[in-house]
C-alpha cells in the first residue's frame, strides 16, 4: 500500500456515525499544524479561507494552480490525512482534477452540486456523472481518495421550502450510488432534518459547524460521521486579528498583564 493510500484508508474510517470527525478547516501550513497539534487525526482546507488568505475571492475566483499550491503546502505541513474543498473542480475534467490533487498530497475532496459562479444547482445526473468520473480517474490513479459529495439545496433554496429535504436526501442518494463516500447537506441545521438525512441515506452524513446548528455533542448523537466548520476559524483568527490592530493603534493593553 502506498503512503497515499495508507492516508486515504484513514481517512475513510474516521468516519463513523456517532463518532464524528471534527474538522476545524485550515488555510495556510501554519494553520494546518496548529489543527494537528491539537491533536485532530486530519486536516481540511476551506477554500474560501485559502482563497481569501491568498488574496482572492471565493467561487473559485482562485486560480487553480495557486489553489492546488496551497493545498500542497498543506499536506506537506503535517503527518495527517488531508482534504480539500475544489468548489466544483475548477473547471478541471475528473482525470486532471484526481491526478493534481493527489500531487498534492492530499487524499480527499469536497465536490460540491451547484455552480459556484451562478449560484444556480446543478443537473443531479450531470453532478452524479462528474462524481463517477472522480471516482473511477481515482481508481485508475491507484488511490481511492475519500469523496465528498457536498448538497446546495439549503445553501441556494432551491425550490419550495417544503420540498428541499425530500430533494436533498434524492439527490445525496444519487451521489452516494455514483461513487461518493460520504454526503455534506452544507447549512441544514434543523435537527429533524438532519436526523433523516442520516436515516434516510446510506452514507456518513457531514453537518457545517455554525451559528444555529447543534452542538457538536449533539450533532454526534444525532449519527452524525463528520463535522465541518468551513471558514469559522479562520473569520476568528481574523477578529481577533482586528481586535488587537485596534488596541495596538489606540495604545491600550494588547497582551494579558503578567504576575
Amino acid at each position: 500500500m502506498t503512503e497515499l493510500s495508507r492516508r486515504a484508508a484513514t481517512l475513510r474510517a474516521l468516519h463513523r456515525p456517532g463518532d464524528p470527525l471534527i474538522l476545524p478547516n485550515a488555510w495556510d501550513a501554519g494553520s494546518a499544524r496548529a489543527v494537528a497539534a491539537a491533536g485532530f487525526p486530519a486536516v481540511a482546507t476551506s477554500s474560501g479561507a485559502v482563497a481569501e488568505a491568498l488574496g482572492h475571492a471565493d467561487n473559485e475566483a482562485t486560480p487553480v494552480d495557486e489553489m492546488f499550491a496551497a493545498v500542497a503546502r498543506i499536506a506537506a505541513a503535517v503527518p495527517v490525512p488531508v482534504t480539500a474543498d475544489l468548489e466544483r473542480g475548477y473547471g478541471l475534467g475528473p482525470a486532471e482534477l484526481v491526478d493534481r490533487l493527489l500531487a498534492t498530497g492530499a487524499v480527499g475532496c469536497n465536490i460540491e452540486d451547484s455552480d459556484p459562479r451562478t449560484r444556480e444547482l446543478c443537473d443531479v445526473e450531470e453532478q452524479a456523472d462528474l462524481l463517477a468520473g472522480v471516482r473511477a480517474a481515482a481508481r485508475a490513479a491507484g488511490v481511492d481518495l475519500v469523496l465528498n459529495a457536498r448538497v446546495d439545496v439549503h445553501l441556494r433554496a432551491y425550490g419550495p421550502p417544503e420540498g428541499r429535504l425530500a430533494e436533498a436526501v434524492r439527490r445525496a442518494r444519487r451521489y452516494r450510488a455514483a461513487g461518493a463516500d460520504c454526503v455534506y447537506p452544507i447549512v441544514l441545521a434543523d435537527r429533524a432534518a438532519i436526523r433523516a438525512v442520516v436515516a434516510e441515506v446510506d452514507a456518513p452524513v457531514n453537518v457545517f459547524a455554525r451559528p444555529g446548528a447543534p452542538a457538536v455533542a449533539e450533532l454526534a448523537a444525532l449519527g452524525v460521521a463528520r463535522i465541518s466548520f468551513g471558514t469559522g476559524v479562520y473569520a476568528a483568527a481574523r477578529a481577533r486579528t482586528v481586535e488587537m490592530l485596534a488596541a495596538i493603534r489606540s495604545g491600550g493593553e494588547v497582551f494579558p498583564a503578567g504576575d
